[in-house]
């Protein structure tokens, strides 16, 4: 049986499968699987949760200039977009489980987080030469692929002094309003973080 060479990844991909097909057509298993086990091998991916403190956060968050490295969207601190939501929670609700029905939109397109550009399933480091920062929806998106499987790119990372993702505004309404660091253990948290990555940079905000 001849074999077709073809010119891009997913046509081979395609064609291979076409040949299976064939393979099968003819009641031929045996070169089915030969095709397949040579051409088009299953390769397992194993999903791997990291969770990342707000200060690893943080500092990938200054370093990227709060910008998708994946879409070129400005992102907000999270800590901004959750105080927003303590101050406006009927107009800019937010719940605890992201349920869909009861969460602004704003969580999953402007919320910053954490992606590996290599996933670690795939071979990629778990340091920060392999973190970006990507937007909650991004990241879903993304989930075990690589960026050309998904036909993404890699977009150059902004700078603080362009966009600082609202974090100025940020530490100056809680430093106005003590009582909601006391009152919220996720503001304080974020707060904290971001006063000591703020140091570790010069205070660039």
């Amino acid at each position: 049986m001849s074999r077709v060479q073809t010119s891009t990844p997913d046509k081979e991909k395609t064609t291979t499968l076409a040949q299976v097909c064939e393979s099968l057509k003819n009641d031929d298993l045996d070169d089915a699987r030969e095709i397949l086990h040579s051409r088009y091998p299953f390769t397992p991916v194993a999903k791997v949760t990291r969770r990342y403190n707000p200060r690893d956060c943080m500092r990938v968050f200054f370093r990227d200039g709060f910008v998708d490295r994946y879409a070129g969207t400005q992102l907000i601190h999270p800590g901004a977009l959750r105080l927003l939501s303590v101050l406006l929670p009927d107009e800019f609700p937010f719940h605890p489980n992201w349920a869909t029905s009861k969460t602004h939109f704003a969580f999953w397109e402007l919320f910053p987080t954490i992606d590996h550009v290599v996933p670690i399933t795939r071979g990629g480091l778990d340091n920060q030469s392999n973190w970006v920062t990507t937007s909650m929806l991004r990241n879903s998106a993304k989930s075990q692929w690589t960026l050309d499987e998904l036909g993404w790119s890699l977009i150059p990372a902004s700078n603080l002094s362009t966009w600082d993702g609202m974090t100025d505004w940020f530490v100056n309404y809680l430093t106005g309003h003590p009582t909601l660091q006391r009152d919220h253990e996720y503001l304080r948290k974020w707060f904290s973080a971001t006063l000591a990555v703020r140091a570790e940079w010069g205070n660039p905000t």
